[in-house]
């Protein structure tokens, strides 16, 4: 049997699998999902990851992308490099619309890659310790967290992270008045 982790909403879950890929681009496409007894059960290649029904339904309901709490799959370092990701796609997306914003399949994408952009830098400040400026080394769990702490430590203290949190908020804020909707 597959070690099986566990995520707090299906939207973590494929994130997650997206980051093990190692850099193919919508690997967690490839990922099947299952519901049983305990919740939604997502595979991918060798690996399982729980999805809690509760955490879920929680996650749902209160319209956390990734769910609440701390996640135990995704490190603080991944998290800030999901959210250039996602806000890099939100610039390039917007760039195209501005151009031509007559495709509503594109102004939604572009809204959901600001919003996303924003909940994952949400997810990285989750982790610093009550009054902390920085992380503590011990947060950073995967290779992919640690070398963006050892090669780019700027990129992950709370003032930075806090200001990107700013930047993605109004930014969807702006993209909205923008285009009036």
């Amino acid at each position: 049997m597959p070690e099986r982790g566990l995520a707090r909403s299906l939207v973590e879950a494929y994130v997650y699998f997206d980051l093990m890929a190692g850099g193919e681009q919508g690997a967690s496409r490839r990922a099947a999902a299952e519901q049983d007894a305990d919740g939604w059960v997502v595979r991918l290649g060798g690996t399982e990851v729980l999805v809690p029904q509760e955490a879920e339904v929680v996650a749902r309901q209160a319209g956390l992308i990734f769910g609440s709490g701390l996640s135990e799959l995704i490190d603080p370092g991944q998290w800030v490099l999901v959210a250039a990701t996602y806000a890099s796609r939100a610039l390039e997306g917007g760039l195209f619309f501005a151009a031509d914003p007559s495709d509503p399949e594109a102004f939604g994408r572009i809204e959901t890659d600001w919003r996303f952009a924003a909940d994952a830098v949400a997810e990285a400040l989750k982790f610093f310790p009550r009054g902390a400026a920085e992380l503590p080394p011990d947060a950073f769990w995967t290779g992919m967290g640690r070398a963006l702490r050892e090669s780019e430590p700027h990129r992950l203290t709370r003032q930075k992270l806090e200001s990107d949190l700013a930047f993605y908020r109004q930014s969807l804020d702006d993209f909205h008045h923008l285009h009036d909707r």
